[in-house]
C-alpha cells in the first residue's frame, strides 16, 4: 500500500488500528501512559520511548523507509500532542 496517497484522516486511521493491534496488547497503558510512540503506517513497525524524538529515531534505524510514513500518538492517548490554549483563572489573567 502507498501510504503517500492516503488522506490525513485515513493516516489517523490506520496509525490508530496498528496501535490498537499491535502496540497495546505489548505495552502497559497505566504505566507508560507518558510515553511517545512512533508508529510506521505502512509496516506497522514502532517504537515506544518517552521521548518523541528518540522512538523516532529508533523507528527509523530498524525502517529507514518509515520516514514520511510515521504516526505519533502517546500510549494513554489517541494524540501525541494536544493544540489549543489553556484557560487561564482571573486571579492569574488580571493585570
Amino acid at each position: 500500500m502507498d501510504v503517500q496517497h492516503l488522506s490525513d484522516e485515513e493516516f489517523a486511521q490506520r496509525g490508530n488500528a496498528i496501535f490498537e493491534e499491535r502496540v497495546r496488547p505489548n505495552v502497559d497503558v497505566d504505566a507508560e501512559a507518558h510515553k511517545f510512540v512512533a508508529i510506521d503506517v505502512e509496516t506497522g513497525a514502532y517504537a515506544v520511548h518517552e521521548d518523541e524524538r528518540t522512538a523516532t529515531k529508533q523507528l527509523i534505524e530498524r525502517q529507514p523507509e518509515a520516514k514520511g510514513r510515521i504516526w505519533f500518538r502517546r500510549v494513554g492517548s489517541e494524540s501525541a500532542h494536544h493544540l489549543g490554549a489553556s484557560l487561564l483563572s482571573s486571579e492569574t489573567s488580571s493585570s
